[in-house]
């Protein structure tokens, strides 16, 4: 395979024609805050927390989906790509419940990670909410849509790995969220409760 020269914040690479920018950056120790990459996974780029500069483009790109160019120079922590990362986790932290201190997840989050990494302690956009009743019906795990930040992960995992597609977006804009088919319980739908979703 073709291997091509690129720069990220300074340090010259090489890599297969081909890579995104996340992996070629991942490669060469540079750090891409995302949420929604996973690298067994085929990209979706729903979170655009990965966003970094190219030299020569007038807006930020995803940089799990964009694939790198020979001679391409990329920024990846400019005031511009700082500020507009803090503007999404602003937005996602906006339709989130504020219980990081009493949350489960508290400390294994990403979310919240990056929100203490960009120093954001609270939140300026104000809206509608969310406020979906918790799903406990499965007898392995409960489902709390208030805290889906809709990455998508879970959906890609049970339709590219466990290959039963229980579980798909469902409705559009503020009302997307993860779903069975009609909103069914998952002991009503083709899930076999092989965990992959949750892990």
């Amino acid at each position: 395979m073709e291997k091509i020269r690129v720069k990220i914040d300074g340090i010259e690479t090489y890599v297969e024609r081909g890579t995104s920018i996340l992996n070629a950056a991942k490669g060469a120790g540079v750090h891409i805050p995302h949420l929604c990459y996973s690298e067994n996974l085929s990209v979706t780029a729903a979170c655009r927390l990965c966003i970094v500069e190219v030299e020569g483009n007038r807006s930020l790109v995803a940089s799990c989906s964009t694939p790198v160019f020979d001679g391409m120079i990329v920024r990846t922590s400019t005031e511009r790509v700082i500020t507009a990362r803090r503007h999404i986790i602003e937005l996602l932290l906006s339709d989130h419940p504020k219980d990081c201190m009493v949350c489960e997840k508290s400390g294994d989050c990403l979310l919240e990670r990056y929100a203490y990494e960009y120093g954001l302690r609270e939140v300026r956009f104000r809206g509608e909410q969310h406020n979906y009743p918790v799903r406990s019906s499965n007898p392995f795990y409960e489902r709390d849509y208030n805290k889906c930040i809709l990455c998508g992960r879970c959906v890609t995992v049970c339709h590219e790995v466990q290959f039963c597609e229980a579980v798909d977006f469902s409705g559009r804009g503020f009302n997307t969220k993860v779903a069975t088919f009609f909103d069914r319980s998952m002991a009503e739908s083709p899930c076999v409760f092989c965990g992959n979703c949750v892990s």
